[in-house]
């Protein structure tokens, strides 16, 4: 079939990835997205990218079949548009055609989360199991299955915004309009929030000596990590209740979509085990002994180029399937 390149499109940055045939990655590229100029300038930095990573490995576009994007936000795959991206303020964005136009070759988006979690079932820590459900634990909380080598998308593609889930007990505003989501605690701004929290309450010695009252908006969940390990109580009640919370919110998607394996990514699956045991406990806890026996929990295995992998290995998918091939 040839190369295929692969896309994943953030607020903040964009990285670029080649393909060969046998699925190795050749070689990347990243750069800032300055989204704030809007979605044709988006559009052309994601052109001229893809040329210059083509050029710096001396491959002609003649040698690619397909070039695929995820892209954060409720997408269209078929009709290639995005319908609503809040990082990139795009609304009914018609980005595959305006970059096939740009690029003169075949272009597939879909959402960045699920690229995500193809290439980690295609190439990471999925790899080798039937049923991959994948969540990223970062700004927010999102997922999506692939079962066999295919995603599942829902009506409207909208499955997998586990996120939004409203959980009993939790009281902050979401970003989406309402109270009590999911990810408003389980994700690495919920993680981080829960400590800031406790650390403005007089809770956690640690963070305070760090950083002091003045300066407690600039914890992170990455701090939240090296507090646990100095034995913080605010730290470890904030990790094991994000955990907690997040093996809460597994338990209804395992049960519906009984996975062989749940892959975690994400800035706040860095965590590692502080977060990951309490999501086991809870799973273990709240599903039946016969989803528990045979499922499998772990982190993602391609963080920083899973949905670069991904991307490009659902174009060439959607390409052959075009093709007839």
């Amino acid at each position: 079939m040839g190369y295929t390149v692969g896309l994943d499109v953030g607020g903040t940055n964009i990285v670029c990835g080649v393909l060969d045939e046998t699925g190795r990655l050749v070689g990347t590229l990243k750069r800032a997205t300055e989204a704030e100029k809007g979605f044709e300038h988006v559009i052309e930095r994601i052109a001229s990218m893809v040329l210059e990573l083509l050029a710096e490995y001396g491959i002609g576009k003649s040698q690619v079949a397909a070039v695929g994007a995820g892209i954060p936000g409720f997408v269209d795959p078929l009709r290639g548009v995005v319908k609503m991206a809040g990082n990139l303020k795009w609304t009914d964005a018609p980005a595959a055609a305006a970059l096939s136009q740009r690029l003169n070759l075949p272009v597939y988006i879909d959402n960045d989360v699920r690229m995500y979690v193809y290439g980690e079932a295609a190439f990471g820590a999925g790899r080798g199991f039937d049923v991959v459900l994948g969540v990223t634990v970062g700004t927010g909380l999102a997922a999506a299955v692939v079962d066999r080598g295919n995603l599942y998308y829902g009506a409207g593609y909208m499955a997998g915004e586990l996120g939004h889930i409203r959980m009993d007990g939790v009281e902050y505003e979401c970003g989406c309009g309402m109270t009590g989501c999911l990810e408003t605690v389980a994700s690495a701004n919920g993680i981080a929030r829960l400590a800031r929290d406790k650390a403005a309450a007089g809770e956690s010695p640690v963070l305070a000596e760090w950083f002091g009252p003045d300066r407690f908006g600039l914890i992170t969940a990455a701090d939240v990590s090296r507090a646990y390990d100095e034995g913080d109580p605010a730290a470890i009640d904030a990790m094991n209740y994000a955990g907690k919370m997040l093996g809460r919110g597994l338990s209804y998607a395992a049960t519906l979509y009984s996975p062989d394996v749940i892959v975690i990514g994400g800035g706040g699956a860095q965590a590692g085990e502080r977060l990951l045991a309490p999501v086991r406990a809870e799973l273990q806890r709240l599903v039946h002994p016969m989803y528990w026996e045979r499922l499998t929990v772990r982190t993602a295995q391609l963080p920083d180029h899973a949905g670069v992998a991904g991307s490009a290995m659902h174009a060439a998918k959607r390409f052959a399937a075009a093709a007839g091939t």
